[in-house]
């Protein structure tokens, strides 16, 4: 009987997929216009519907609540609104002449943070090997009895969290957290802190819980995604001035205002066929430093879910940020930190390109 409504699951998830696709690609975004903020459709990566004003215009009407805001859209995407999404999308571009007053050209609205703010951000440490390479060649600690990324002998499982295979020659997981008060949407301005020269940039990949997630198995984690977006996870490598745990202090490292810039858009996961194989280029001032390919992770987006949802539950629109691949500003020779009047576009093949430029600190109180 298992095997049954397994098998129906999979069959009726299936058949969800082939109906998004039928009606084409869309992403979804959180958008402003004259002091209104709504959820939008986006088509194209240039035209943005208002979902909550299409819905009510279109036929036939639904009965299905309409979000209040993305969070709301995520948890109740399945129960109705994906379907209804569908529907608005067919009918927009199954129209001809003139373009109704809920959609949109992107250019003509802001774009704001897609999820206004996920409750809980976890960002995973050196996900990637080369980084954990780059990183390691930085500070003199390169390990030459084992390659970055493998545990060294004698590593042992976290009990409850993380259950190690025979053959597993990885590290463990490791995550922070990341304050979602430093998010802020494409185009908005990275902040230099006050007193703080030495930061860095990672582009990563986000993945959007889609519903309540505890102790998730890394098999069964795809149900609990919703969709992917893009996250720079931006850092200050400068330290806190002693030596108190070896110097190290995530809160200051990762968690200043304005530190996550995120979006522009979350793409459904039923848009994204495999999220390990997104080629990966970021830019600064539209030189190439990060390039790679989201197969590199040490630990896949699944494994990242069964792990954080081994230590908290997770909810709809919680975010977790899954590494970077190597070419960070502080690994260069010389280093390489952002300065006021730098732009730096993050890309995800397939998700989007997030594009963020780079201002001076203020003193004033905000």
């Amino acid at each position: 009987m298992k095997r049954v409504i397994a098998l129906l699951l999979v069959l009726c998830a299936s058949a969800v997929a082939v109906q998004a696709q039928d009606a084409g690609p869309y992403k979804l975004g959180t958008f402003q216009t004259q002091g209104r903020t709504f959820v939008g459709i986006v088509l194209r990566d240039s035209v943005v519907v208002d979902f909550a004003a299409a819905s009510r215009a279109i036929t036939p009407a639904s009965n299905v609540m309409l979000p209040t805001d993305m969070k709301d859209l995520i948890a109740r995407y399945d129960s109705g609104l994906r379907d209804r999404i569908v529907q608005v999308v067919r009918s927009v571009n199954a129209r001809t002449g003139a373009r109704p007053a809920y959609v949109y050209e992107l250019t003509a609205l802001k774009t704001m943070p897609p999820i206004m703010y996920p409750t809980t951000m976890l960002n995973v440490a050196v996900n990637y090997t080369e980084h954990g390479a780059e990183m390691a060649a930085r500070d003199g600690t390169r390990a030459t009895e084992t390659p970055q990324g493998s545990a060294l002998p004698g590593t042992k499982s976290a009990p409850g969290i993380w259950e190690r295979k025979s053959n597993d020659t990885r590290w463990n997981p490791y995550m922070f957290l990341k304050s979602p008060t430093a998010v802020i949407a494409n185009a908005e301005s990275i902040q230099l802190p006050v007193g703080r020269t030495d930061i860095d940039w990672e582009c990563e990949l986000g993945v959007v819980i889609g519903r309540r997630a505890s102790r998730v198995p890394a098999a069964s984690a795809k149900d609990y995604i919703f969709g992917y977006t893009l996250e720079n996870d931006v850092s200050d490598r400068g330290g806190r001035g002693d030596t108190r745990f070896a110097g190290s202090d995530w809160l200051i490292g990762k968690s200043h205002d304005t530190f996550a810039p995120m979006g522009p858009f979350i793409v459904p996961k039923e848009f994204v066929p495999n999220p390990q194989k997104l080629p990966i280029k970021v830019n600064l001032n539209g030189k190439v430093f990060q390039e790679g390919n989201s197969g590199d992770m040490i630990h896949d987006v699944f494994e990242q879910v069964e792990y954080a949802s081994n230590i908290m539950t997770l909810r709809p629109g919680d975010v977790i940020s899954t590494g970077t691949p190597p070419g960070v500003g502080s690994a260069k020779k010389p280093p390489v930190f952002f300065k006021a009047g730098d732009s730096l576009s993050c890309t995800y093949e397939g998700i989007g390109t997030l594009v963020n430029p780079v201002v001076g600190p203020t003193t004033a109180s905000r």
